[in-house]
């Protein structure tokens, strides 16, 4: 796990970056150079043509002011950017201090997710004889309509999670999508309702788009869970170390999840209802002066031997409560992230102080949790060798239907989907079942993806004839 590739500095020198400062001062420079560039050579540029005489035909000379008015608008563009809002992505210290711009590993492997299926789909397009353009002019439609679709998807689905003191800073959380929360059914949903969009209002064949398109969503699949890993999101259950496993550092949140269960100070605990002995005491805990959120009770099954709990004084039977202890995060370093100051663990018993354990006392490394993010990974890149595969396999037996490629890159997308899901741990059940929302929406997409393949099938005699030349099925 990487969340922060590197750290642009706030200041280089003792000038800002951003805002008004280095990268202002090159993009003044920048501009300036090219004024000057066409004011010393002039580039030709076409002059319009009303038929009337063949003067009129002659290239003119683009003067600064042409310059001006065709690139003057991006360059604003570009200055707003660098003034108002690049300082207000940098990331703060504990005091409130900006301390430089994050470049997020999920933020590049998404990026270069987009790239690299948007290239290859172009690619297929052309070889298909529907032409690039036909994805260059969807593509931009359906990343932003895939990108609002997965985080709307996963802010419904976490809402609680993103509730701040204030409405201004809970849409700003809800917007952080640098910080990962993205569901991939909900880019799969967004992404195809922006994308019929635009095949309906350009009256392309949506079938044969389909068959171009889905084998390049498992290369994006497979850069975005790539990402999924960087960011520490979508991970695994608990389970024995092995080549299939991973182990996360403290800033993770399957670190946090185990250290919040007692897990990681040597502690086997089960959640406690109330209703089994024990103290139900609701005040709010407080450490330092300072409130802090009330987690869990946890009712204690058993000790390790020698572990920080056992040092503590812990033992079977008591109900406690784990909380993350602010008061070591505030001796942090003024000169890394907030984001990067690492609390310590309280443990509570009946509202009272257990013990205090420090972040230099803690593990290194969270316990051992499947490795579903590889594991994504690998399987999104065998999924699109077996889709060419079967796109070989069908144009070597003359069959040359249609949709095919595209309803059966769903299919097996939602089979692999429901398996994986019972190794996550990070989505509960829903619905009054041990399923979770994504399982819920596969089947959905297996169902609706098989009627529609049998229907394409029953429909397919008349798009292959008996010399095997392809008739148009769209």
């Amino acid at each position: 796990m990487r969340r922060t590739l590197f750290l642009i500095p706030h200041e280089i020198a003792g000038v800002p970056f951003f805002g008004v400062g280095w990268l202002l001062a090159a993009l003044i420079i920048f501009i300036v150079v090219r004024l000057a560039i066409a004011a010393i050579w002039p580039a030709r540029m076409p002059s319009p043509s009303d038929g009337k005489s063949a003067a009129a035909d002659q290239p003119q000379r683009a003067t600064i002011g042409h310059v001006i008015k065709n690139e003057g608008g991006l360059w604003a563009f570009l200055g707003l950017i660098i003034v108002f809002l690049l300082p207000r992505l940098e990331l703060e210290n504990l005091a409130g201090e900006p301390v430089g711009l994050p470049i997020r590993g999920y933020g590049m492997f998404l990026m270069l997710a987009a790239v690299c299926s948007v290239s290859l789909a172009a690619w297929r397009a052309q070889r298909a004889g529907l032409g690039a353009d036909a994805i260059y002019r969807l593509a931009p439609w359906t990343f932003c309509g895939g990108l609002v679709g997965a985080r709307v998807f996963y802010v419904v689905q976490y809402f609680e999670d993103f509730l701040r003191p204030t409405w201004g800073e809970t849409l700003t959380a809800m917007a952080a999508m640098t910080q990962g929360g993205l569901v991939v059914y909900g880019g799969f949903i967004g992404g195809f309702l922006a994308s019929a969009w635009v095949v309906t209002r350009h009256r392309q064949p949506l079938w044969k788009l389909g068959d171009v398109i889905v084998p390049c969503i498992f290369v994006g699949l497979f850069f975005g869970r790539l990402g999924c890993l960087m960011n520490g999101c979508c991970y695994g259950g608990a389970c024995e170390p092995n080549a299939l496993s991973v182990q996360f550092p403290p800033s993770s949140n399957v670190y946090v999840d185990q250290l919040l269960t007692g897990k990681l100070i040597g502690i086997t605990a089960r959640p406690h209802t109330g209703d089994e002995g024990g103290s139900d005491d609701d005040r709010e805990p407080t450490l330092e002066g300072k409130q802090v959120r009330r987690n869990k009770l946890w009712m204690v099954k058993s000790v390790d031997e020698g572990s920080l709990a056992d040092q503590a004084g812990v033992e079977p039977g008591e109900v406690l409560t784990f909380i993350l202890d602010p008061g070591f995060a505030d001796l942090a370093p003024l000169d890394i992230p907030a984001e990067d100051a690492l609390p310590g663990l309280a443990v509570l018993r009946d509202g009272e102080l257990v013990a205090r354990i420090s972040p230099d006392q803690l593990p290194s490394r969270a316990e051992p949790v499947w490795a579903t993010q590889i594991i994504s990974s690998v399987m999104a890149a065998v999924m699109l060798v077996v889709l060419l595969v079967l796109e070989r396999i069908l144009h070597a037996s003359g069959v040359h239907l249609d949709g095919i490629l595209m309803l059966c890159g769903f299919i097996a997308y939602a089979v692999l989907r429901i398996v994986l899901e019972w190794v996550r741990v990070d989505e509960e059940g829903q619905f009054g079942t041990s399923l979770s929302i994504s399982q819920w929406v596969s089947l959905g997409v297996i169902a609706a993806s098989t009627i529609a393949l049998v229907y394409r099938l029953r429909s397919g005699d008349s798009g292959v004839k008996d010399d095997g030349e392809m008739a148009d099925a769209t």
